[in-house]
């Protein structure tokens, strides 16, 4: 819980207690009460269409001492056992490197009150002065006047092998002998403005926005930064895409197939706008028109990146305390990350689709499966029914010869009998040799019903004769 005050909540909270009533909370102070209701120091409720409030316990000792009681009550537990903590701390230098080396390193004291804090302060630096430290070890205290006291014995060796490489830098020459084919074709079409130079809107060149005096230090970037990027095996190249209409150019560097958009710009920084003698007649002419409240003004910092407008963004510029030029390397760095990373997206994506794939081509074979199985079972019901109605005639027959000892046979019952027993004959599945039937036809629509999948979501496995056309790698390891 906050204990904690803000200025606009003292002022909120003097000026309920002061009141004699409740007071009743403006629109604007509701989230400031709400505040002061989560720490208990006022109570609200509705009356009419309004919040009011009145003071509590909480508050008016707030007022008074300075402090939430609860946080008082909680500094006074916490001072209560202090001694008994302050006992449990190393007694020396030697114990707290000892139980640093039993911890793996790292020993955490939560929020200790002033005497157990001194106890490990004068733990701490007794190992620091008397050699207790081990060679090639650092001992490292956060915490030291509020908050945790974290310890912890760092091995040098380990640290500085865990740190990254540092990252080269790319150096930028003062004069351009042989400059970058792209940076001479730039210099062909900056033409003659003497204030700014924009190349964003015209193709093979390099996107620059600059005022004319930066020109030349713009270029000699541009120049080391893609002749770096070329000698570590990218490729820059100019771009042109279509975007809302319009054709936007960029030079973009091709990291491993990965394009990454460069264009090279000063910033700007927002002035009052200064009116001229034209917007000046021109308001005077027509009152209801209004000049710019700022302009843009270059301020001498350049910055290289992606475009304005792209949701990927990737941009080094000018700072206070460096400079272009050293953030070169930090750049193409980047940019490397970012193709290493979408190369692990590519091959997450690959995996996704190949196993996508598999289970299709799975559930396809399945269905055939189930297809052919559901086929052959209906042909069997067929002859186990064709063969019992086979005997159920013959049955008939027989009974109705044996009644001939008491009745006469007719002619025409004889004949009639005959032919049902023939018909038996034909029907019977046991009088010819058995086989499997041949299997129905694979056709997209049956199977696709089986399977409950899109039946067009891959290419279709099984050929004209309805066999299975396709190579175990190409169905993802699936195959009849």
């Amino acid at each position: 819980m906050k204990y904690a005050v803000s200025a606009p909540q003292a002022t909120l909270l003097r000026e309920i207690a002061a009141a004699s009533d409740a007071v009743q909370i403006a629109p604007g102070r509701v989230h400031t009460a709400w505040a002061l209701e989560q720490r208990g120091l006022i109570q609200r409720t509705w009356r009419g269409n309004n919040h009011v409030a009145v003071v509590t316990a909480d508050g008016r000792f707030y007022l008074k001492h300075g402090k939430h009681p609860r946080q008082v009550q909680a500094e006074k537990e916490r001072l209560k056992g202090d001694a008994a903590q302050a006992a449990r701390a190393p007694a020396d230098g030697a114990e707290l490197i000892s139980r640093l080396q039993s911890t793996s390193g790292k020993i955490t004291v939560p929020d200790p009150a002033p005497q157990t804090r001194g106890r490990w302060r004068a733990a701490y630096y007794d190992a620091l002065h008397h050699g207790h430290v081990p060679e090639g070890h650092k001992l490292r205290w956060n915490g030291r006047q509020r908050g945790d006291c974290v310890f912890t014995l760092v091995d040098e060796e380990a640290e500085k092998a865990a740190q990254p490489p540092p990252v080269p830098a790319i150096d930028v020459p003062e004069v351009l002998d042989r400059p970058h084919p792209l940076v001479r074709a730039t210099r062909k079409v900056l033409g003659r403005s003497q204030g700014m130079v924009d190349t964003r809107g015209r193709a093979e060149v390099i996107p620059l926005y600059v005022s004319r005096p930066l020109v030349n230090r713009a270029l000699r970037i541009m120049h080391a930064f893609l002749t770096e990027a070329e000698s570590r095996g990218y490729t820059a190249e100019t771009q042109t895409d279509l975007e809302r209409g319009e054709a936007v150019h960029t030079v973009a560097i091709v990291i491993r197939g990965h394009a990454y958009p460069l264009a090279l710009t000063e910033r700007t920084t927002r002035v009052p706008h200064q009116p001229t003698a034209q917007e000046i007649r021109q308001q005077e002419g027509n009152p209801w028109t209004r000049p710019p409240k700022y302009d843009e003004e270059f301020n001498g910092r350049l910055a290289l990146g992606s475009l304005a407008n792209s949701w990927n963004s990737y941009s080094y510029s000018d700072g206070a305390r460096w400079t272009l030029e050293s953030r070169l390397g930090l750049l193409l760095q980047d940019l490397e990350h970012r193709a290493a990373e979408g190369e692990r997206r590519e091959r997450e994506q690959e995996l996704l689709e190949a196993e996508r794939r598999r289970r299709w081509y799975a559930a396809i074979a399945q269905a055939r499966e189930q297809q052919v199985e559901q086929h052959r079972a209906e042909f069997l019901t067929a002859q186990v029914g064709a063969w019992q109605w086979a005997a159920e005639i013959h049955a008939f027959c027989q009974t109705a010869r044996a009644r001939t000892d008491s009745t006469p046979v007719l002619g025409g019952e004889a004949q009639w009998l005959e032919w049902a027993e023939a018909y038996a004959a034909r029907l019977d599945p046991l009088q010819h040799p058995l086989s499997a039937p041949p299997d129905p036809p694979a056709t997209r629509e049956v199977l696709r019903e089986i399977a409950r999948v899109d039946g067009y979501a891959y290419p279709w496995p099984f050929d004209s004769d309805d066999r299975w056309a396709l190579s175990q790698a190409q169905s993802g390891g699936t195959g009849l």
